[in-house]
Protein backbone atom coordinates (compact mmCIF):
# COMPACT_ATOMS: atom_id res chain seq x y z
CA UNK A 1 0.00 0.00 0.00
CA UNK A 2 1.80 3.47 -0.96
CA UNK A 3 -1.23 5.72 -1.19
CA UNK A 4 -1.07 9.53 -1.56
CA UNK A 5 -1.36 11.14 2.21
CA UNK A 6 -3.08 14.29 2.37
CA UNK A 7 -2.43 15.95 6.17
CA UNK A 8 -4.89 18.69 7.11
CA UNK A 9 -3.64 21.13 10.11
CA UNK A 10 0.13 21.33 9.19
CA UNK A 11 0.89 22.77 12.45
CA UNK A 12 4.03 21.92 14.69
CA UNK A 13 2.35 18.17 14.94
CA UNK A 14 0.86 18.38 11.31
CA UNK A 15 3.62 19.35 9.66
CA UNK A 16 6.30 17.28 11.25
CA UNK A 17 4.34 13.76 10.94
CA UNK A 18 4.03 14.55 7.55
CA UNK A 19 7.90 15.57 6.74
CA UNK A 20 8.60 12.62 8.71
CA UNK A 21 6.51 10.35 6.07
CA UNK A 22 7.99 12.62 3.60
CA UNK A 23 11.39 11.15 4.51
CA UNK A 24 10.33 7.34 4.60
CA UNK A 25 8.92 7.48 1.10
CA UNK A 26 5.78 8.29 0.57
CA UNK A 27 3.78 11.12 -1.23
CA UNK A 28 2.66 13.71 0.87
CA UNK A 29 0.10 16.86 0.12
CA UNK A 30 -0.37 19.24 3.05
CA UNK A 31 -3.35 21.79 3.63
CA UNK A 32 -3.10 24.65 6.32
CA UNK A 33 -5.33 27.66 6.54
CA UNK A 34 -2.44 29.52 7.29
CA UNK A 35 0.20 30.50 4.68
CA UNK A 36 2.95 30.70 6.52
CA UNK A 37 2.20 26.97 7.72
CA UNK A 38 2.12 25.63 4.20
CA UNK A 39 5.40 27.87 3.33
CA UNK A 40 7.11 26.05 5.76
CA UNK A 41 5.83 22.31 5.15
CA UNK A 42 7.11 22.90 1.49
CA UNK A 43 10.27 23.69 2.79
CA UNK A 44 9.76 20.27 4.52
CA UNK A 45 9.17 18.45 1.01
CA UNK A 46 5.59 18.36 1.77
CA UNK A 47 3.35 19.12 -1.50
CA UNK A 48 1.03 22.07 -0.90
CA UNK A 49 -2.50 22.27 -1.37
CA UNK A 50 -3.98 25.63 -1.95
CA UNK A 51 -7.52 24.11 -0.70
CA UNK A 52 -9.31 21.03 0.40
CA UNK A 53 -10.47 19.64 -2.66
CA UNK A 54 -7.06 19.19 -3.61
CA UNK A 55 -6.80 16.87 -1.05
CA UNK A 56 -9.76 15.04 -1.66
CA UNK A 57 -9.44 14.60 -5.16
CA UNK A 58 -5.81 13.39 -4.56
CA UNK A 59 -5.64 11.51 -1.54
CA UNK A 60 -6.89 7.93 -0.52
CA UNK A 61 -5.96 8.34 3.09
CA UNK A 62 -6.25 11.47 4.84
CA UNK A 63 -4.59 12.69 8.34
CA UNK A 64 -6.44 15.14 10.67
CA UNK A 65 -3.60 16.97 12.57
CA UNK A 66 -6.21 20.10 14.32
CA UNK A 67 -6.52 21.70 17.91
CA UNK A 68 -10.46 20.50 18.80
CA UNK A 69 -13.06 18.51 18.03
CA UNK A 70 -15.06 21.30 16.51
CA UNK A 71 -11.90 22.03 13.62
CA UNK A 72 -12.09 17.82 13.14
CA UNK A 73 -16.45 18.16 13.01
CA UNK A 74 -15.72 21.43 10.22
CA UNK A 75 -13.53 19.91 8.44
CA UNK A 76 -15.08 16.52 7.46
CA UNK A 77 -18.93 17.61 8.26
CA UNK A 78 -18.88 21.11 6.94
CA UNK A 79 -20.83 22.66 4.35
CA UNK A 80 -17.69 22.34 2.27
CA UNK A 81 -16.49 19.37 3.99
CA UNK A 82 -14.35 16.44 3.19
CA UNK A 83 -17.63 14.63 3.37
CA UNK A 84 -18.75 15.86 0.03
CA UNK A 85 -15.87 15.46 -1.34
CA UNK A 86 -13.95 12.10 -0.76
CA UNK A 87 -14.61 9.44 -2.56
CA UNK A 88 -15.78 5.59 -1.42
CA UNK A 89 -12.78 3.74 -0.11
CA UNK A 90 -10.69 6.86 1.25
CA UNK A 91 -9.42 6.21 4.99
CA UNK A 92 -9.15 9.50 7.26
CA UNK A 93 -7.07 9.27 10.91
CA UNK A 94 -7.40 11.50 12.98
CA UNK A 95 -4.75 12.17 15.33
CA UNK A 96 -5.99 15.32 17.17
CA UNK A 97 -7.16 14.93 20.60
CA UNK A 98 -10.90 14.68 20.24
CA UNK A 99 -13.98 13.74 21.80
CA UNK A 100 -15.50 10.13 21.59
CA UNK A 101 -19.05 11.31 20.56
CA UNK A 102 -17.30 13.26 17.80
CA UNK A 103 -15.56 10.61 16.30
CA UNK A 104 -18.63 8.47 16.55
CA UNK A 105 -20.65 10.89 14.50
CA UNK A 106 -18.06 11.71 11.64
CA UNK A 107 -17.67 7.63 11.40
CA UNK A 108 -21.21 6.83 11.41
CA UNK A 109 -21.88 9.90 8.77
CA UNK A 110 -18.98 9.00 6.56
CA UNK A 111 -20.30 5.01 6.40
CA UNK A 112 -22.71 5.56 4.03
CA UNK A 113 -20.67 6.66 1.56
CA UNK A 114 -17.65 3.69 1.75
CA UNK A 115 -15.40 6.69 3.85
CA UNK A 116 -13.56 4.67 6.97
CA UNK A 117 -12.54 6.59 10.16
CA UNK A 118 -10.01 6.14 12.86
CA UNK A 119 -9.32 8.11 15.86
CA UNK A 120 -5.74 7.84 16.20
CA UNK A 121 -4.53 10.38 19.10
CA UNK A 122 -0.74 10.76 19.37
CA UNK A 123 1.69 11.39 22.72
CA UNK A 124 5.33 12.80 21.90
CA UNK A 125 4.73 16.40 20.73
CA UNK A 126 7.10 17.40 17.69
CA UNK A 127 9.91 16.36 18.54
CA UNK A 128 8.09 12.99 18.44
CA UNK A 129 6.11 13.59 15.56
CA UNK A 130 9.56 14.52 13.68
CA UNK A 131 11.64 11.81 14.63
CA UNK A 132 8.76 9.09 14.07
CA UNK A 133 8.74 7.56 17.67
CA UNK A 134 5.33 9.11 18.66
CA UNK A 135 2.94 7.16 20.39
CA UNK A 136 -0.18 6.37 19.03
CA UNK A 137 -3.73 4.52 20.38
CA UNK A 138 -6.45 3.76 18.13
CA UNK A 139 -9.92 2.93 17.64
CA UNK A 140 -11.33 1.87 15.00
CA UNK A 141 -11.99 -1.35 13.16
CA UNK A 142 -9.83 -3.65 13.02
CA UNK A 143 -9.22 -4.27 9.39
CA UNK A 144 -9.10 -0.57 8.56
CA UNK A 145 -6.25 -0.29 11.22
CA UNK A 146 -4.11 -3.21 9.83
CA UNK A 147 -4.94 -1.72 6.34
CA UNK A 148 -3.06 1.84 7.75
CA UNK A 149 -0.73 0.13 9.76
CA UNK A 150 2.48 0.62 7.65
CA UNK A 151 1.23 4.59 7.55
CA UNK A 152 1.03 3.82 11.64
CA UNK A 153 4.11 2.44 11.70
CA UNK A 154 5.95 4.80 9.75
CA UNK A 155 4.35 7.65 11.88
CA UNK A 156 5.32 6.32 15.43
CA UNK A 157 7.30 3.36 17.78
CA UNK A 158 4.02 2.47 19.15
CA UNK A 159 0.84 1.67 18.60
CA UNK A 160 -2.06 0.43 20.26
CA UNK A 161 -5.33 -0.64 19.40
CA UNK A 162 -7.76 -0.13 21.72
CA UNK A 163 -11.09 -0.60 20.15
CA UNK A 164 -13.88 0.78 18.11
CA UNK A 165 -14.43 4.23 16.89
CA UNK A 166 -13.83 6.39 19.87
CA UNK A 167 -11.67 4.44 22.12
CA UNK A 168 -8.50 6.02 21.04
CA UNK A 169 -9.84 9.26 22.23
CA UNK A 170 -11.29 7.64 25.30
CA UNK A 171 -7.25 6.41 26.13
CA UNK A 172 -5.56 9.69 25.40
CA UNK A 173 -7.89 11.63 27.51
CA UNK A 174 -7.62 9.24 30.25
CA UNK A 175 -3.27 9.78 29.47
CA UNK A 176 -3.18 13.29 29.41
CA UNK A 177 -5.10 13.75 32.76
CA UNK A 178 -2.69 11.28 33.96
CA UNK A 179 0.21 13.56 32.42
CA UNK A 180 -1.40 16.94 33.77
CA UNK A 181 -1.86 15.27 37.74
CA UNK A 182 1.97 14.18 37.33
CA UNK A 183 3.41 17.65 36.06
CA UNK A 184 1.78 19.21 39.31
CA UNK A 185 2.75 16.14 41.31
CA UNK A 186 6.27 15.99 40.51
CA UNK A 187 6.71 19.64 41.01
CA UNK A 188 5.42 19.34 44.54
CA UNK A 189 7.49 16.43 45.50
CA UNK A 190 10.65 18.64 44.51
CA UNK A 191 9.10 21.38 45.94
CA UNK A 192 8.77 19.15 49.55
CA UNK A 193 12.75 17.99 48.89
CA UNK A 194 14.14 21.99 48.20
CA UNK A 195 12.41 22.88 51.62
CA UNK A 196 14.03 19.87 53.20
CA UNK A 197 16.98 20.77 52.39
CA UNK A 198 17.69 18.10 49.44
CA UNK A 199 18.74 19.13 46.04
CA UNK A 200 15.93 18.84 44.21
CA UNK A 201 17.61 17.60 41.36
CA UNK A 202 19.22 14.49 43.20
CA UNK A 203 16.03 13.34 44.43
CA UNK A 204 14.04 13.31 40.95
CA UNK A 205 17.23 10.86 40.35
CA UNK A 206 15.66 8.89 43.13
CA UNK A 207 12.31 8.97 42.29
CA UNK A 208 13.01 7.90 38.75
CA UNK A 209 14.66 5.05 40.39
CA UNK A 210 11.91 4.12 42.40
CA UNK A 211 8.13 3.36 42.42
CA UNK A 212 6.98 7.03 42.07
CA UNK A 213 8.73 7.62 38.50
CA UNK A 214 6.50 8.89 35.95
CA UNK A 215 6.35 10.57 32.53
CA UNK A 216 6.79 13.60 33.83
CA UNK A 217 9.70 12.50 35.93
CA UNK A 218 11.50 10.63 33.87
CA UNK A 219 10.82 13.01 30.68
CA UNK A 220 9.28 16.36 31.03
CA UNK A 221 11.08 17.19 33.86
CA UNK A 222 14.57 16.54 32.74
CA UNK A 223 13.93 18.07 29.09
CA UNK A 224 12.02 20.82 29.93
CA UNK A 225 12.03 21.93 33.31
CA UNK A 226 15.01 21.37 35.28
CA UNK A 227 16.69 23.49 32.45
CA UNK A 228 13.97 25.90 32.67
CA UNK A 229 13.52 25.61 28.56
CA UNK A 230 9.39 25.11 28.48
CA UNK A 231 9.85 24.31 24.94
CA UNK A 232 8.06 21.12 24.37
CA UNK A 233 5.77 22.31 21.80
CA UNK A 234 2.60 21.64 23.50
CA UNK A 235 0.92 24.90 25.24
CA UNK A 236 -0.93 25.17 28.47
CA UNK A 237 -4.02 26.00 25.98
CA UNK A 238 -3.99 22.04 24.97
CA UNK A 239 -3.52 20.69 28.21
CA UNK A 240 -6.47 22.98 29.65
CA UNK A 241 -8.17 21.44 27.08
CA UNK A 242 -7.59 18.32 27.68
CA UNK A 243 -8.01 17.85 31.13
CA UNK A 244 -11.11 19.75 30.52
CA UNK A 245 -12.09 16.82 28.11
CA UNK A 246 -11.17 14.58 30.97
CA UNK A 247 -13.32 16.55 33.84
CA UNK A 248 -16.28 16.37 31.12
CA UNK A 249 -16.44 12.65 30.73
CA UNK A 250 -16.25 12.17 34.11
CA UNK A 251 -19.16 14.38 34.72
CA UNK A 252 -20.76 12.72 31.68
CA UNK A 253 -20.05 8.98 32.87
CA UNK A 254 -21.31 10.71 36.68
CA UNK A 255 -18.47 9.39 38.28
CA UNK A 256 -16.78 10.17 41.09
CA UNK A 257 -12.94 11.20 40.59
CA UNK A 258 -12.23 13.76 42.65
CA UNK A 259 -8.11 13.73 41.49
CA UNK A 260 -10.04 14.15 38.11
CA UNK A 261 -11.48 17.34 39.21
CA UNK A 262 -8.67 18.92 41.26
CA UNK A 263 -6.41 18.41 38.63
CA UNK A 264 -8.69 20.35 36.27
CA UNK A 265 -9.76 22.68 38.72
CA UNK A 266 -5.64 23.28 39.48
CA UNK A 267 -4.96 24.06 35.28
CA UNK A 268 -8.01 26.05 35.31
CA UNK A 269 -6.53 28.13 37.98
CA UNK A 270 -3.63 28.66 36.60
CA UNK A 271 -4.94 30.68 33.52
CA UNK A 272 -4.95 33.64 36.33
CA UNK A 273 -1.10 33.66 35.96
CA UNK A 274 0.03 31.49 32.35
CA UNK A 275 -1.31 31.86 29.45
CA UNK A 276 -2.64 29.83 27.52
CA UNK A 277 0.44 30.06 25.22
CA UNK A 278 2.96 29.26 27.37
CA UNK A 279 4.56 25.77 27.42
CA UNK A 280 2.54 23.07 29.20
CA UNK A 281 5.39 22.55 31.76
CA UNK A 282 5.08 25.46 33.32
CA UNK A 283 2.76 24.52 35.21
CA UNK A 284 5.33 23.54 37.81
CA UNK A 285 5.96 27.29 38.06
CA UNK A 286 2.43 27.63 40.13
CA UNK A 287 3.94 25.37 43.03
CA UNK A 288 7.52 26.59 43.26
CA UNK A 289 8.35 30.15 40.96
CA UNK A 290 11.83 30.21 43.08
CA UNK A 291 12.78 26.49 41.52
CA UNK A 292 10.89 26.19 38.62
CA UNK A 293 10.46 30.11 36.87
CA UNK A 294 12.25 30.77 33.51
CA UNK A 295 14.89 32.67 33.83
CA UNK A 296 14.52 35.96 32.18
CA UNK A 297 17.86 37.09 30.11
Amino acid sequence: MNPIIGVIGLGNMGRNMAATLVGKGFSVIGFDLSDTARQQAEKQGIVPANHLDDIARQCSVVILSLPKAEHVEAVCLGDNGLIKQLTSGTIVIDTTTSIPEMSRKIANAFAPQGIEFIDAPVSGGPAGAAAGTMSMVIGGKLDTYHLVLPILEAMSSVRVHVGDVGAGNIAKIANNMLAAAHLITTSEALTLAEKAGVDPSKVLEAINAGSGRSGASQAMFPTWVMNKAYDSGFTMGLMRKDVGLAKALAQNLELNLPMTMKTAELWQQSAAVLPDSDDFCCIAQCTNPSLFAKETK
